[in-house]
């Protein structure tokens, strides 16, 4: 048993953050991480290889890169220590100031956009945001594709990202004062979604996770956490299970950073199954967004190639108010995809378009074949990442295993009668038909969306939404758990709307507001070593 004043469940964005604010404001920190420390070897073999990829322990793979499949929604995110910062491409926007008008957000503050302006400043500094200078063939096609949306004239390059492209030279920190790693310059190799084995990508261990262990707070990795329990005294005991077994910590603040899928997993754990945490609200797990994403794409002529020219997000555009869509370049090991693609189909409803896609798999099978056995894939490859800010929703909820009914799982849920397709996107369709064009390649989509009628998302949000009271979501404006002082959620199941842009900046800005308003520990509490 080990104790601390504050133990973080998770290091991607939320936790991160709260990992070093919270050193600074002088608590002793544990960070208790699912997945491993990467090195360059491991990035360098997970760029390659899809088996040193993915993490999916229950097969033998222990890479990185975690996919979730669930009924209405499929998610992709980030397991290592910096969580999804090391497989995120970098974009670090801030959504439409209409996004706030949104009667999602609580009451809590007048103006969300106002209150989180100045953090959105903080967390863009700390995560090194810098204007992408690098103009590629995949941008060229993008603008054509804006043009013929008629929306060129939001056509741009991304004006913050974190990547570091060599302004100051190589082998220096160019941020933190010499205080943080020395670092290379982005080579615009395409491959920050497999993690940056040259340096230039700023993941969470090269700023906030790197900072706060300088200020003492201890990370554990290849750690899970498998239940919370409230102790006599006010603390919390955190059940770990590590390699060497059992290590349980003790901590008078737990900060629950697991990302949206593992937040709701564990916390539903301990409400529903082992009950340590009884009163949780019954709003928990709901109001989960999946930021109104879509995936779809074109695969260009042979000899042709579109991933080695930039990082693997440079440029975007809106083609309307509430629509924001992205180009992606893919490394090598993401040449799996292919599988999981085929034709896309112009249609009208999401059922129009499942038929359309099979009968065109059918009839013509070249089509099929051309992508299937597309060798080099990720280099022809262009997806296009859409994403929309209007109101989305389902749940996550725990039920019985189907094949094992004496267990449970995680599940999503959606109302009865909810009219709106979480996978099918208009806007999306024409995108990728326009690109198709300007490119004169073939268009294609995620069967799991078009046959399947999911969601495929990077950007999941919500579950445990910041709200006014319990009845409409699990923490309050400080981020504290309604009913549980001390326990508190940081991270993208705490955001209670779409953003329809890429979330880790407003993540990091939210968990910033949140550590703002966490007290600094008094002399007299004395100091819990790690």
């Amino acid at each position: 048993m080990h104790d601390v004043d504050c133990v973080v469940i998770g290091s991607g964005f939320g936790g991160a953050v709260s990992a070093l604010r919270m050193a600074e404001k002088g608590y002793s920190v544990v960070v208790l991480e699912q997945g491993r420390r990467l090195q360059r070897d491991d990035v360098v073999a997970g760029g390659r290889s899809v088996r040193r990829l993915i993490w999916e322990p229950a097969l033998g793979l222990r890479g990185y890169f975690r996919q979730w499949i669930f009924p209405d929604v499929a998610v992709v995110g980030g397991v290592a220590v910096g969580g999804g910062s090391q497989v995120f491409a970098g974009v670090l926007l801030r959504p439409l100031e209409a996004t706030f008008a949104s009667p999602d957000w609580p009451r809590t503050e007048r103006d969300w956009h106002q209150a989180l302006r100045t953090h959105y400043d903080t967390a863009e500094q700390m995560l090194g945001g810098a204007p992408n200078p690098a103009r590629g063939l995949q941008d060229a096609l993008l603008r054509d594709t804006a043009q013929a949306m008629q929306a060129d004239g939001s056509f741009g390059g991304i004006a913050s990202q974190a990547i570091y492209f060599g302004q100051h030279g190589e082998g220096v920190d160019p941020f933190f004062g010499g205080e943080g790693p020395r670092r290379a310059g982005c080579r615009h190799c395409g491959e920050c979604l497999s993690a940056c084995q040259h340096g230039a990508k700023n993941s969470l261990d090269l700023n906030y996770l790197h900072l706060a262990e300088k200020q003492g707070a201890r990370i554990v990795s290849d750690t899970r956490v498998t239940d919370i329990v409230p102790q006599a005294d006010g603390r919390y005991r955190v059940v770990v299970q590590g390699p060497a077994g059992r290590a349980d910590h003790v901590a008078s603040k737990v900060i629950v950073s697991a990302g949206v899928v593992g937040t709701v997993s564990l916390l539903s754990h301990c409400r529903d199954v082992t009950r340590t945490l009884p009163s949780l609200p019954r709003a928990l797990g709901q109001r989960v967004r999946t930021n109104s994403e879509s995936i779809v794409g074109v695969l260009l002529p042979k000899g042709q190639i579109a991933n080695q020219d930039g990082a693997a997000i440079t440029t975007h555009f809106y083609p309307d108010a509430r629509t924001h869509i992205t180009q992606n370049r893919f490394p090598s090991s993401f040449a799996y995809m292919r599988w999981t693609c085929g034709p896309l189909v112009a249609a009208d409803t999401p059922r129009a378009r499942r038929w359309k896609t099979l009968l065109a798999m059918v009839r013509q099978p070249g089509r099929v074949w051309r992508n299937w056995a597309a060798t080099d894939w990720p280099a022809r490859a262009v997806m296009l990442t859409v994403m929309q800010n209007v109101d989305t929703q389902l749940a996550l909820v725990r039920k019985r295993h189907p094949l094992m009914p004496w267990r449970t799982r995680l599940t999503t849920q959606r109302d009865a009668g909810t009219p709106h397709s979480l996978a099918f996107i208009p806007q999306a369709l024409q995108a990728a038909q326009h690109l198709a064009q300007v490119s004169g390649g073939e268009a294609i989509c995620p069967l799991l969306e078009s046959v399947g009628n999911k969601a495929v998302t990077a950007h999941i949000l919500g579950g445990a939404v910041v709200a006014d009271g319990p009845d409409r979501g699990v923490i309050d404006a400080r981020h504290e758990v309604f009913g549980y002082p001390g326990l508190y959620v940081v991270d993208g199941s705490a955001v209670p709307a779409n953003l329809g842009v890429n979330p880790s900046l407003t993540i990091t800005a939210m968990a910033e507001r949140a550590m703002s308003l966490m007290p600094a520990k008094a002399p007299s509490q004395g100091h819990a070593s790690p």
